[in-house]
């Protein structure tokens, strides 16, 4: 992934067609965390996996390759019903986001 440790700035190159888009693309990433925090609660796991195929689908298309990443290993924790692997990648999530 490309974050970076240390807390340092996340590059991405996002494609021309997509700059308006990205404010309110990261925004809906912010409302999948809480809907995966929320279907965690209730062992929801297919929605879990939706949002992660989602993310998955959709992340390189505005030049987020880590959001890619990230609903990739979403998705397969949630078929898998690894509540702490989605757990971590929630925080990676989170991390690559702020």
């Amino acid at each position: 992934m490309e974050g970076k440790p240390g807390g340092e700035k996340i590059r991405v190159n996002v494609p021309d067609y997509a700059v308006q888009l990205v404010p309110n693309f990261l925004q809906n990433r912010e409302k999948d965390i809480e809907t995966v925090e929320n279907s965690l609660i209730r062992k929801d796991f297919e929605t879990i996996e939706r949002l992660g195929h989602s993310m998955k689908g959709s992340g390189s298309i505005y030049g987020f390759d880590g959001i890619t990443e990230l609903g990739k290993m979403i998705e397969n924790s949630a078929k898998n019903k690894d509540i702490a692997g989605i757990k971590d990648n929630l925080v990676e999530l989170k991390e690559y986001l702020n």
